[in-house]
């Protein structure tokens, strides 16, 4: 799935809102392509009657309510004491401000994982409710490899601007005429001719380009032997997986 793909429900958000309450259970709907397909300790707790909103109203068997901070940390508790796939409610910002628990806030980071134990998870996934649509956090390699075109993106603005710099100088020094030219200048276009000169006959030399050819198969054959290696050809970037080679 692109990691650019969003879910959204307005029939949901427009009868029940949305809230730290029922954030979860908007998450799980059916619909929701960022979901598990297998049962969740969530479902399981849904079944038993209870959740959140179920907290608030009746408290832990008591009958007597519960705050919204009291009741989602009662909850994530009674998802602690399960195992299997979940899905957990990440705090407020300033998680001692009650505040933060009762009113709406235009985010939510809800975090899925698979537990073993109390104190043994596995992350799977993070996700982003922003104003009632769903996002999926981008991972480590994708941001690495968007910063990475971004600055390569940079780099050829910047070699283009400095080539057609140079082109545009090079061609009023061509176009005046010898005596308007400084001595300077005269010696600028004579290394720039040269240097022409020099590139061409070299992307001609046999011997040269028989060497670059070796050249490549001595690099091929350092991979093998190197963990990660970062190699720019054609202006891409690709990053060599650590060989498992011993």
């Amino acid at each position: 799935m692109s990691e650019t793909a969003s879910f959204v429900d307005p029939v949901f958000l427009a009868r029940f809102g949305l809230s730290r309450v029922n954030v979860v259970d908007y998450f799980l709907h059916p619909l929701n392509p960022f979901r598990t397909q297998n049962n969740t300790s969530n479902e399981v707790l849904n079944m038993q009657g209870i959740s959140i909103g179920m907290l608030m109203q009746a408290g832990m068997g008591n009958h007597i309510p519960l705050s919204a901070m009291a009741a989602e940390d009662a909850y994530s508790k009674k998802l602690s004491a399960l195992t299997g796939d979940q899905y957990e409610l990440l705090l407020p910002a300033d998680p001692n401000d009650s505040d933060h628990y009762t009113q709406p806030s235009p985010l939510y980071t809800i975090r899925h994982v698979i537990r073993t134990n109390q104190s043994s998870v596995k992350i799977l996934g993070v996700y982003y409710v922003v104003e009632g649509v769903i996002y999926k956090s981008p991972n480590i390699r994708s941001l690495m490899k968007s910063n990475v075109a971004r600055t390569l993106d940079g780099l050829a603005v910047v070699s283009l601007m400095k080539l057609n710099k140079r082109m545009k100088r090079r061609k009023i020094l061509d176009n005046r005429k010898a005596g308007e030219r400084n001595e300077a200048e005269e010696e600028g276009l004579r290394a720039s001719a040269a240097i022409d000169q020099i590139l061409v006959r070299l992307s001609k030399n046999s011997h040269v380009t028989t060497a670059s050819a070796l050249d490549d198969d001595d690099s091929d054959d350092d991979d093998d032997a190197t963990s990660t290696k970062n190699i720019v050809r054609g202006g891409t970037i690709a990053v060599a997986e650590p060989s498992t080679n011993i």
